[in-house]
């Protein structure tokens, strides 16, 4: 698949994933947070969350307000996302270890088996392959021109090296913006919806005229399960992104290893 391809699919995929999210995380907060049988006298709206669990847990985080399908949301995004990022680096990465990829590619070259080293980086797959196997193809045209010098000769190689890097970068660190913006905004949701939370609670005491420790507490922790699921999704969030970023490095790494190796062959020529 081309690059160009690929990013067609991720914006379709993308651009489904966020309204069907949404969707589903409605229907739950409706259906199955918000379902009567988790509220005393079957009311979800004036009604207190029963006693058993889980209905009283479902009830009180429903009671969490409208944020609490926002916040399920970007739970969600973030699992998502975290998946599809797990499958594609897996895929960057290729079928065998970087490193001993690419101390066997080496290997041939030093012994000039450059068409044994093309089918090495053909079995491997991956980001670093891709970029290696460019490379070697652009070495084996340039490798017997005698119309052009060794310097000219390097040079056309180290282009081709760079233009192939140039197209799998964007690949790998691809929607790591979402996991970071996920990461930022899930906390600052969740604290918005505990203050709206808080405002209603004091609210209603405020409407009472008479101090009522219970309602009181009751409103208090069902502001701070918005907290909770603000702080829970951007700890996800953050875990997820330093994981697929050390990831994303060592691919780096291993692409510039073989870039370099390819050009040191050529170099060492005489």
């Amino acid at each position: 698949m081309s690059n160009e391809n690929s990013g067609k699919m991720n914006s379709l995929f993308v651009a489904i994933v966020f309204p069907l999210v949404l969707i589903i995380s409605v229907c739950i907060y409706m259906f199955v947070l918000g379902a009567e049988s988790n509220f005393q006298n079957g009311d979800p709206i004036h009604g207190h969350p029963v006693e058993t669990n889980p209905g009283k847990l479902y009830a009180t985080i429903y009671k969490g307000g409208f944020i609490v399908p926002i916040l399920i949301s970007v739970n969600l995004i973030v699992i998502i996302f975290a998946v599809e990022r797990f499958i594609t680096l897996a895929r960057a990465k290729g079928k065998g270890r970087i490193d001993s990829f690419i101390v066997e590619v080496r290997k041939h070259l030093a012994n000039d088996n450059v068409d044994q080293a093309v089918a090495v980086c053909d079995e491997q797959q991956g980001s670093v392959a891709n970029v290696m196997r460019s490379g070697l193809e652009r070495y084996k045209t340039v490798l017997y021109d005698a119309t052009h010098d060794k310097e000219t000769r390097l040079q056309a190689v180290k282009q081709e090296l760079e233009e192939a890097t140039s197209l799998e970068l964007p690949m790998l660190s691809k929607n790591m913006v979402i996991l970071s913006t996920c990461a930022s905004i899930s906390t600052l949701l969740g604290l918005i919806g505990t203050v709206l939370g808080m405002i209603r609670a004091f609210s209603a005491l405020a409407a009472t005229g008479t101090p009522d420790a219970t309602a009181l507490s009751t409103g208090i922790s069902e502001a701070l399960i918005n907290t909770a699921f603000g702080i829970g999704g951007s700890t996800l969030a953050i875990i997820f992104f330093n994981y697929f970023s050390n990831r994303i490095d060592a691919i780096t790494h291993g692409i510039d290893e073989a870039g370099f190796s390819v050009s040191k062959t050529l170099a060492n020529r005489k």
